[in-house]
Formats: C-alpha cells, structure tokens, sequence
C-alpha cells in the first residue's frame, strides 16, 4: 500500500485491494480513522506479518466494521481480528484454517460470518456466544457434528452446512425460530436419506379412492362394501397446501433437517406428501426415520409434530 495512504484519503471509507497480489497490509491502514468497509480478497495475506500491528488499538480498529480476508493463506483466524469489537462482518472463506477459536465470541457485534472452503473439523460451543449473529457460512469444510450451542443463536437467520461430514443435528436446532435457510446438501445425512428413500406402487384401491376424493365423486355407504366406506373416511389432505392431493396411509412423509440441492429455502422441518401426490407410501413407511434410530431423533420427531410446518415448494 503506498505511504502517506491516511494523508492522502483521510476521509477514506471503503477501500478494495483485492486481487493485488498483497503479502501484507501496511501500517498506513492503522490511521484511517473512517475506514469501515476492507476488502482484500484473493491475494497472498496469511504469512507472519500480513495484518499490522496494533490493529486493535489503532483508528481503524475502532472504525472497521466490514472485513474481507477470503482466498487468502490464513492458517488460522488472526488473532488481531478478535479485538475488533466493532466487526460486523467477517468473511475468510478459502483460507488453510483447520478450526475456530473459542475467542470468536468476543467480537458481540458480527453479524455475518463466512469461514466456508477451509479444513475445519469441528465448531466450538462459544461461537454460540454471538448475539446478533444472522448469517452463518460453514459450507465446505471438515465439519462432523453441530454443538447444540447453537440452538442459542437466537438472531440466526441463514446457516449454510452443505458439503461438510454431518451424520445428524442436535435436536435442539429445532429451537432456531427465526431459521430462514438451511443448506445441507452434500452431508452423510442428506446422501443416506436418498439413498433409503423408496415408494411402493399405489394399489387399486388408493387410487380409486383417491380419485373418489379429488374429483368429489358422490356415494351413499349403502352403495359400498362397509370397508370400503371406512378407508374412504381414512382420507387426510395433503398438508401442502399447493397440491390438494388426498392420501389414506399416513402418507405425509417426513423430511428430517434436509435440502436437497438449494432449491428450496426451509426451516428445519416440513412434510411432503408422498412425491407430487403421485405415488403412495405404506403404513410401514410412515417417515423417513427407522425405527433403528436413536430416541433423540424421535424426540425431535414429536417437536417437529408441534411445529407445523408445510412446506410451500
């Protein structure tokens, strides 16, 4: 960065050096006390001495409140950027970072945080810690398990998880009220659940009862064997409510914590009716949950229950 950067532009408040080819941020930086937007992506920052010293102390520490590191070498998070009390943004997506340190909680104003396409193995339960925290970018790491911490990021609005190692979440996600996106395509969870997921072929009696239903065909029970009568007053509507469609085995399947491909942006849990209404599912495949497992994802099954959502895709 040139010399005599802060007499030049004193009034300076954004400022883009990206794709410079930067090893190091100069110490000209430290004096602009307006400064509050810093992009610097996509250079060759990480190694000892890339962030000056006495950020935290300095004008720009106390001005800074958007700061863009992404596609650089970061190691690890600087610890001089955990002093920026005011950072409201903080993006190091594509950096070499292998974890998250328990100090993140101290910067109390983030509201956005991207640390996708890095090596990270696990998140620590004080990220939790960040009350105004709205959006969360973990995509693209090592990640394996979700604290239920997390369930504490009660200002969370969008949490990007996809393409990580996840098997399963807490149950106490369920608690993220304000939960708009969820992204978790790419994990073990979501792989085993197209994996497993199978329908059987309707059998003529669904499909004439369904038809019965959907086209409001008129009929006395004196008409219609009395088991006949009774599965056709078995009949639940589709509870999304853009398809209409009617089922008769408890065919509303559950979508556990799962996005597909992106395309749609859900809360934590929906249920579908069986694809499109178009083909039904049986008494013994009730939900996408096995009875194999655990007692926590059945309690999360009944909170789920409460909720009520619908999907609307």
């Amino acid at each position: 960065l040139p010399a005599g950067l802060s007499q030049w532009f004193p009034a300076l408040e954004v400022l883009d050096v990206s794709g410079t080819g930067l090893a190091e941020l100069g110490t000209e930086l430290l004096a602009l006390p307006r400064l509050h937007t810093l992009l610097a992506k996509n250079n060759r920052l990480g190694g000892p001495g890339s962030l000056p010293k006495g950020l935290e102390q300095a004008p720009l520490g106390r001005s800074l409140r958007v700061l863009n590191l992404s596609g650089n070498r970061f190691p690890e998070v600087p610890p001089a950027l955990l002093g920026l009390r005011g950072l409201q943004s903080l993006s190091l997506g594509g950096n070499r970072l292998h974890g998250i340190p328990p100090d993140i909680q101290e910067l109390r104003s983030l509201e956005f945080l991207h640390l996708g396409g890095n090596f990270i193995t696990s998140i620590p339960p004080e990220l939790a810690n960040l009350p105004s925290l709205s959006y969360l970018v973990l995509c693209d790491n090592k990640i394996q398990s979700i604290p239920p911490q997390l369930a504490q990021l009660h200002s969370l609005r969008s949490l990007s998880l996809h393409n990580n190692l996840l098997t399963y979440l807490p149950r106490e996600i369920l608690n993220l009220v304000h939960l708009e996106e969820l992204s978790l395509r790419g994990n073990p969870l979501v792989v085993r659940f197209v994996r497993d997921l199978t329908y059987n072929p309707p059998s003529l009696q669904e499909l004439a009862g369904r038809t019965i239903k959907t086209r409001n065909v008129p009929y006395a029970p004196s008409e219609l064997p009395e088991n006949l009568v009774r599965y056709l007053s078995l009949a639940s509507n589709c509870p999304n409510p853009k398809c209409g469609g009617v089922y008769f085995d408890s065919c509303v399947r559950q979508i556990k914590f799962v996005d597909f491909c992106g395309k749609y942006r859900l809360p934590l849990m929906h249920y579908l009716c069986s694809p499109e209404c178009s083909s039904p599912c049986s008494s013994a495949s009730q939900s996408s949950t096995s009875q194999s497992e655990s007692d926590s994802e059945d309690e999360a099954s009944v909170a789920a229950r409460r909720m009520q959502k619908v999907l609307l895709g």
